[in-house]
C-alpha cells in the first residue's frame, strides 16, 4: 500500500507541475497530459481503497485518511483542469468571434449581408404596402356605406315630406324637417372627408 501511495503522491506532484507549464502556455496537448496524470490517480486510489481494508484494524483509519487526502487533492485537480479548458475554449470563441466579425464587414460576406439586408427590406416593403391595400379596401367600403346611408337619408326626406303633405303639416314644420335633413346631410359629408383624409395620412406615411 505505501508503494501505491507514493507513486499517487508523485502523480499529484508532477500533475501541479504541468498546471505551471499550462499557465505560461495554455495548450490542448498539456490539458491532455494533465487528464491522463488525472486518470492514473484515479485507479491509484481505487486499489488504495481495496488495500485499506488489508492494513491492520488499528492503521485503517489513518491509511483511508491518507487515501481520502488524495481522492481530495484529484477532485481539486479535475476542477482546476475543467476550469482551464473553459477559459481556453472562450479564448478560441471570442477569437473565432473576431474573425468573423471582421469577415464580415470587410469580406466576400459582406454582399452577402447586404443583399440579405435588402430582402428583408424588401419583405418589409411588401408587408407595408399589403397591410395600405387592406386599408384602401375598408375605406372603400366606408365609402360606399356613406353613399347608400346617402341615398337612404333622401329616400326618406322624399317619403318624409310626401307624408306631411299627406298629413296636412305646416311649412314652419316641413321646414324644420328639412333643415335637420340638410344638417344630417353636413354630418354625413363631414365623415366622408374626415375618412378620406385618413385614409391620405396613412398612405403618404406608409408608402
Amino acid at each position: 500500500m505505501e508503494q501505491f501511495y507514493l507513486q499517487t503522491t508523485q502523480l499529484i506532484q508532477e500533475t501541479t507541475d504541468l498546471f505551471y507549464k499550462l499557465e505560461r502556455d495554455p495548450s490542448e496537448n498539456i490539458e491532455n497530459a494533465i487528464q491522463s496524470k488525472i486518470n492514473a490517480i484515479n485507479a491509484n486510489c481505487e486499489k488504495l481503497d481495496i488495500l485499506v481494508f488489508k492494513t491492520p484494524i488499528n492503521q485503517r483509519p489513518t491509511a483511508k485518511m491518507r487515501v481520502d487526502q488524495l481522492k481530495y487533492d484529484n477532485k481539486h485537480i479535475q476542477a482546476s483542469l475543467l476550469n482551464a479548458q473553459n477559459k481556453r475554449r472562450r479564448r478560441q470563441q471570442e477569437q473565432e468571434d473576431r474573425e468573423q466579425l471582421l469577415s464580415r464587414r470587410f469580406g466576400h460576406d459582406h454582399t452577402a449581408i447586404n443583399v440579405d439586408f435588402l430582402g428583408q427590406e424588401r419583405n418589409s416593403l411588401q408587408s407595408s404596402h399589403q397591410h395600405v391595400d387592406e386599408m384602401l379596401h375598408t375605406g372603400s367600403n366606408i365609402l360606399q356605406t356613406l353613399r347608400y346611408n346617402r341615398d337612404t337619408l333622401k329616400g326618406a326626406h322624399r317619403r318624409l315630406i310626401d307624408l306631411a303633405n299627406t298629413l296636412g303639416l305646416s311649412n314652419a314644420t316641413i321646414s324644420l324637417i328639412e333643415r335637420r335633413v340638410s344638417q344630417d346631410k353636413y354630418i354625413l359629408f363631414g365623415g366622408m372627408f374626415v375618412t378620406l383624409t385618413v385614409i391620405v395620412l396613412v398612405i403618404f406615411f406608409l408608402v
